[in-house]
């Protein structure tokens, strides 16, 4: 690994490349390798961004909530393939009734969107609204990201299988407190001041990007998944005090750069952190593992996925098509909206984790990220993606 260019990598992202407040982290078993903080969390540049500047990470959010319904799940001995309306009966309707843990957590259950998505704030609505709406294709023959929904569903699973309030809960008692975590699935009220405004992308929309497109077409499956359920789409909705305290397992995660990278060192050593093991082998297994990959429904484009962690998509030959994740085989974790970045390399034995408040146009980080990762494990930097 080369510290120093990536040390330089993110300081040019200041210079050249738009970044406004940023961190970046790296964890190996001993500790942290690396941080690199700077910027500013304001417009006005009179709030110096540091390594203990929490900010919202979007989807970045659906790693650690999946973490917490495997752990669920196996502590319950339940099984990835174990049907889930067994403990949720009122999920069978509309077809659903051989849908299984493995495909909710692989985006292959087909409850990206909703046909008449109610408000984001009302989750009894959401959850009832899931449990009756048929599925967009036949699960398990497709997949298809589930951009909002599925922190929906992994609560409503973690909730039924271990009777806690909430995964925010879960998440707290499970992987927070006992790593000395500085992330929140729904931060308390004392944290409030200290969380970053993210800010939204200033870039201008390119032409003829499939993921755009579909994006701006009124009725696509597309358009439809990122407007299920209503409500807090904008980077300014989020900057409010409700959805910050709130648990949205699927974007509303809060978090420093050292935290998420901390945790994604525990999963890169099988599982184990100090001495304690926090998920098993078997999990890890599965989760090193691409579930699924090919043409993604809803994002347009090849995506991969294991049990709720994203993957780099290869290609016939093994090659990676994208190495948003370094070039590591078994390296896996997950973006968030407008750049954010964390994940696990078992190879080296590493996490890695990227936060920032300007952010990106895309579904994918692009350069500002993915320049870190290639500059840190010493790989030619690719030309950044159109999305």
């Amino acid at each position: 690994m080369d510290l120093q260019r990536a040390r330089d990598w993110f300081e040019e992202n200041f210079r050249l490349r738009g970044e406004r407040g940023a961190a970046m982290s790296l964890w190996d078993a001993n500790g942290e390798v690396l941080s690199l903080a700077g910027g500013y969390e304001d417009m006005t540049d009179t709030k110096p961004w540091t390594a203990q500047t929490p900010v919202l990470i979007w989807s970045a959010t659906k790693g650690p909530a999946a973490a917490c319904c495997l752990h669920a799940l196996e502590k319950a001995g339940l099984e990835p393939d174990d049907k889930v309306c067994s403990l949720w009966p009122e999920f069978a309707a509309a077809g659903k009734a051989e849908v299984t843990y493995r495909m909710l957590l692989q985006h292959q259950a087909g409850l990206s969107a909703l046909d008449n998505p109610p408000p984001v704030e009302d989750r009894e609505a959401v959850v009832r609204a899931l449990a009756k709406q048929a599925p967009a294709w036949i699960p398990a023959t497709a997949h298809g990201y589930h951009p909002r929904t599925f922190g929906f569903l992994v609560d409503e699973v973690v909730r039924r299988v271990s009777g806690v309030e909430s995964l925010q809960e879960y998440w707290r008692q499970v992987f927070a407190e006992p790593m000395d975590l500085e992330m929140w699935i729904g931060v308390p009220e004392e944290v409030l001041p200290r969380v970053a405004p993210v800010y939204s992308s200033k870039s201008v929309l390119p032409k003829d990007d499939p993921f755009l497109t579909a994006f701006m077409t009124p009725g696509s499956l597309t358009s439809r998944s990122f407007a299920s359920p209503k409500g807090l789409h904008s980077a300014a909705a989020m900057n409010a005090d409700a959805p910050r305290k709130a648990c949205y397992p699927g974007f509303g995660g809060i978090a420093t750069a050292a935290a998420l990278a901390k945790f994604y060192a525990m999963l890169a050593q099988g599982g184990t952190w100090q001495g304690e093991v926090l998920l098993s082998g078997k999990v890890l297994l599965e989760i090193t593992s691409s579930g699924v990959q090919g043409m993604d429904a809803v994002l347009q484009m090849q995506t991969a996925f294991s049990l709720g962690f994203m993957r780099d998509p290869v290609a016939a030959g093994g090659n990676k098509i994208r190495r948003l994740f370094g070039s590591s085989g078994g390296a896996f974790g997950h973006p968030g909206a407008g750049g954010s970045l964390a994940f696990a390399d078992p190879e080296r034995g590493v996490g890695f984790a990227y936060v920032m408040n300007q952010m990106e146009l895309g579904v994918l980080p692009k350069e500002r990220a993915q320049g870190l990762v290639d500059a840190l494990f010493s790989e030619p930097t690719l030309p950044s993606p159109a999305y």
